[in-house]
């Protein structure tokens, strides 16, 4: 390992103070000095910081790299933009623990395939499965899966419960004796070093199931809490449903009352309410986070500071299922080009289609709203292309649904639907950055291969909102580093300090943009080759170190992967009463 001098930079150290000149001198992997005028020593690299920011790396607070690290170490684009730490595990949706069952096991590879686009063949055979546990999965990730950044990750509540009630998990509540083995997961998982525990309160699969944490009794979530209660510095993440039901407000009152005085600090993704849509509820939310924060609650809503920008296929897609539009779906179930070009022909289909777009398909989502739908990829170039869903189905005098059958017939079903992105609350967005108590930066990064490349959003905050003036260059650094390692309780990262982990990006802010996306063909097929994924070209950084080894430099990433598992900084005291 090479000791780095990073010399003429100006300092944003992550904790929100004021930027300033300085040098960073890196030994060891860590930071050993920051000050102006340091004298070069023998041996050490020079690293010219002229016109750039020197800061913490950035953290991703909120990525689905589960599988996708271990056929794709790289974590691109993440390196080129600055990225130090991923945290893995949200939603409920962990590789482990797993029951010895293997159709259990192949539960939870079913739902990462289908709630985030993750390729299945890759995730069976290229992930080893030679655990059980929680801490065994850390164990072989440790000694088989090396990535450009640091890891940390939760143990999944859906994982938990499939590991213990085998199918079960998805019909029913637990019984006393289940719940007492779901406690000993979890005790493993946090003793092993996992952040804490995941659940998701929102999500049905694609028969249409409330995912098995939406099973879950009182009783279960109090015993598992009282889990989390006494081992302080771990956490509970969980998604709300701020976009199907729209069932959030309730749900953030139960984690309120399950939660009351037991000091579990809980972080609820989506409780924001930013998207335009979910007016008939954010104020609800806000309502209720204003009352849980007075309460003294250690609750922080998490969110993401870009509307999804995310596409829609025909093989892979989860976003007609997830738009309650179940007839639509089966044309992304059919295996091949045929089935799927026979049930667009067939008028059985098509009645239904109509049917179920008009009558089910929830009101808020893309199905319901075809002037957000952009016909813009076509795979034989057919056409018409550069128009939207609803001009198409007016110019052709046809139902959306058979408008849109009818262009994927004579354009091929290997083209693809953009989305026109759903409009954000700015204003609230601007106060929820600035709140000291919410975590920012929400991208699924490594999640919907083919529908959105969550990778590289982070960079907006300094593109976009820093020269906007809506945050100050320091604000925008503090909610991806400092400010985030202490939501996580890491205790040596985060912030630019002598002690702490180098983990630095170096960048030019005349020269960072968020690039636009690109087809990567570097995803393994299960057949010997490869298909492809969204990704985007680097912002750039001029340097990223993880650990104090560069991983992007000179306008590449250099191959190294030198991340570490991050542990929070947890303190056990007497088992907490369920």
């Amino acid at each position: 390992m090479t000791d780095i001098l990073i010399q003429g930079g100006t300092v944003v150290d992550g904790t929100g103070a004021s930027s300033y000149a300085a040098d960073v001198r890196v030994k060891g992997g860590v930071i050993a000095e920051i000050a102006a005028g340091l004298a070069p020593v023998e041996g050490e690299r020079l690293v010219d910081a002229s016109g750039c920011i020197v800061s913490p790396g950035f953290i991703e607070p909120h990525t689905h790299m589960d599988a996708v690290m271990w056929w794709q170490p790289s974590l691109d684009p993440l390196p080129g933009y600055g990225v130090s730490t991923v945290v893995i595990g949200n939603c409920g949706f962990t590789a482990a623990p797993v029951h010895p069952d293997p159709q259990v096991r192949m539960e939870m590879v079913n739902i990462f395939s289908f709630f985030e686009e993750v390729p299945q063949k890759p995730f069976l055979e290229m992930l080893p499965w030679d655990w059980s546990t929680w801490s065994e999965y850390r164990a072989s990730m440790e000694a088989k899966c090396k990535t450009s950044t640091n890891v940390a990750g939760y143990a999944g509540h859906i994982a938990i419960r499939l590991a213990v009630m085998g199918m079960d998990a998805w019909e029913r509540v637990a019984t006393p004796d289940e719940i007492r083995k779901m406690c000993a997961l979890l005790e493993d998982a946090i003793d092993g070093g996992a952040l804490g525990m995941s659940s998701n309160l929102m999500d049905h699969d694609s028969k249409d199931r409330p995912v098995p944490s939406l099973v879950a009794d009182d009783a279960e979530w109090s015993a598992l809490i009282g889990v989390l209660a006494s081992r302080p510095g771990s956490q509970l993440q969980v998604i709300l449903d701020t976009f199907f039901k729209l069932r959030a407000p309730e749900q953030m009152e139960r984690l309120g009352n399950l939660c009351r005085d037991r000091g579990v600090r809980v972080q609820m993704a989506g409780a924001g309410g930013l998207l335009r849509f979910q007016d008939s509820i954010r104020e609800k939310m806000w309502a209720i986070t204003a009352k849980q924060k007075a309460e003294g609650f250690d609750f922080w809503p998490s969110f993401a500071h870009v509307p999804p920008t995310t596409a829609l296929n025909f093989f892979s897609s989860s976003s007609f299922a997830q738009a309650n539009e179940y007839v639509w779906h089966e044309v992304v179930q059919a295996q091949t080009e045929e089935e799927k070009l026979a049930l667009l022909r067939d008028p059985d289909f098509r009645a239904r289609a109509r049917d179920s777009w008009d009558n089910k398909a929830f009101k808020q989502s893309l199905v319901a709203n075809p002037h957000m739908m952009l016909l813009m990829d076509s795979e034989t170039g057919a056409g018409p292309l550069d128009l939207n869903l609803k001009e198409l189905a007016e110019q052709t005098g046809k139902h959306p649904s058979d408008a849109l059958a009818d262009w994927v017939i004579a354009n091929g079903v290997q083209s693809i639907i953009s989305r026109v992105p759903h409009p954000m609350a700015q204003e609230e967005t601007i106060e929820m950055l600035k709140d000291k108590q919410t975590v920012a930066n929400i991208s699924d990064a490594g999640a919907h291969g083919q529908m959105l490349c969550g990778g590289g959003e982070n960079i907006l905050l300094l593109t976009q909102f820093v020269k906007n003036g809506e945050l100050t260059l320091e604000e925008a650094i503090y909610v991806q580093t400092g400010k985030q390692a202490e939501h996580f309780n890491f205790g040596d990262r985060g912030v630019l300090k002598p002690g702490y982990r180098a983990d630095i990006a170096v960048f030019d802010l005349d020269e960072i943009q968020q690039r636009p996306l690109m087809r990567a063909f570097d995803v393994p097929d299960g057949k010997g080759g490869f298909t492809w994924r969204f990704s985007r070209d680097a912002a750039p950084m001029r340097l990223t170190l993880v650990n104090g080894v560069s991983t992007f430099e000179n306008g590449a990433f250099t191959g190294e992967l030198p991340g570490e598992f991050v542990s929070p900084v947890i303190t056990r005291v007497e088992a907490a009463a369920a």
